[in-house]
């Protein structure tokens, strides 16, 4: 079967008004969402999703995007961004204070996102000029580019796609047609990323949940004790990674030097090398059966640390004794 296109074109019948603020030159084209379609709740989820992802990955530089459409277009954010996901050095100014500077700055960048992603401008589904004056579709189809280029294992919301109006200005005035623009890929279960224990656990049974932690909550506290240490919280108690660390030193006979992490973390980019480490012990020790990004545990989310707790208490509460609790699954 043939793909659909990406812009299947359908005369508007009538004549439309270009938007507030907007003009259009003689033989321009240009592309419009309406309202409509900024308020389809996929469209404003694949936003959520994107914000999300990109302040977890910048989360160490304390930089927070609350805006795509206002945050995105001056190439600072897309500059600390693309360092990120590829480790190329760019050599641009940090702080770009005017636009002409901003707009030199976001060509470089964009010229590095291409050569990494493998695509030049005229192919792009963005550009600088776009970009640059905050056009929410080029600016997300970027941002899915990258998304699916550096982290393919990121969910996000499958087969988005939305309305667009497409207007001309012609010598006999303005014509109009309807676009439906695709921004993600129909999904396949071979695309998403596999789910574990806990994916059903917290969709299928969520009253099950508290249950799991507190039986967890108690292991841990009994091998903590000798450490005059206490959880009370396990959502919120391991995102700085130290209790963590301690944890996993306890359980398998590590020692870990004072210099190879910090014991009472002050900034988001300590806590993440902190929960950095944990995660390589883990992993190391075969522990770790699921993906878990570090950035996740800072961020507390409750799936994602019950993930790297699960595998301790299963390893070593099985050494102990079966007590009752199920231990080759949480559910």
């Amino acid at each position: 079967m043939e793909p659909e296109p990406l812009y299947n074109l359908l005369q508007l019948p009538g004549t439309v008004d270009l938007p507030a603020g907007a003009t259009l030159s003689q033989g321009e084209k240009k592309k419009f969402l309406p309202p409509t379609s900024r308020k389809d709740p996929k469209f404003e989820e694949l936003q959520k999703a994107l914000m999300e992802w990109i302040n977890a990955e910048l989360l160490a530089e304390h930089i927070v995007v609350r805006s795509l459409e206002e945050d995105i277009f001056d190439g600072l954010i897309l500059h600390h961004l693309l360092q990120k996901l590829s480790g190329v050095k760019l050599d641009v100014e940090e702080i770009a204070l005017t636009a002409a500077s901003q707009r030199r700055k976001l060509a470089v960048v964009l010229e590095a996102a291409g050569q990494s992603l493998r695509v030049e401008e005229p192919q792009a589904k963005w550009s600088v000029e776009s970009i640059f004056n905050k056009d929410l579709l080029a600016t997300l189809h970027l941002l899915v580019a990258l998304a699916k280029r550096f982290r393919p294992d990121l969910s996000l919301p499958p087969d988005v796609k939305v309305e667009v109006i497409i207007m001309e200005s012609t010598k006999s005035g303005l014509k109009s047609e309807m676009s439906v623009e695709q921004l993600t890929e129909c999904g396949t279960d071979k695309d998403q990323p596999s789910k574990d224990v806990f994916d059903e656990l917290f969709k299928l049974a969520p009253e099950k949940v508290n249950a799991v932690k507190e039986a967890i909550v108690n292991f841990i506290n009994q091998k903590l004790d000798r450490l005059g240490l206490s959880v009370q919280n396990l959502d919120t108690q391991f995102a700085d990674g130290v209790i963590l660390l301690l944890l996993i030193g306890q359980l398998e006979g590590f020692f870990l030097h004072l210099k190879e992490f910090y014991l009472t973390p002050k900034s988001p980019a300590e806590m993440l090398h902190n929960v950095t480490l944990a995660l390589e012990l883990l992993k190391d020790e075969g522990l770790l059966n699921h993906p878990v990004r570090p950035e996740d545990i800072v961020n507390k989310d409750a799936k994602s640390t019950l993930r790297v707790l699960y595998g301790l208490f299963r390893k070593h509460k099985l050494k102990e004794s079966t007590d009752g609790l199920p231990l080759e699954s949480p559910s």
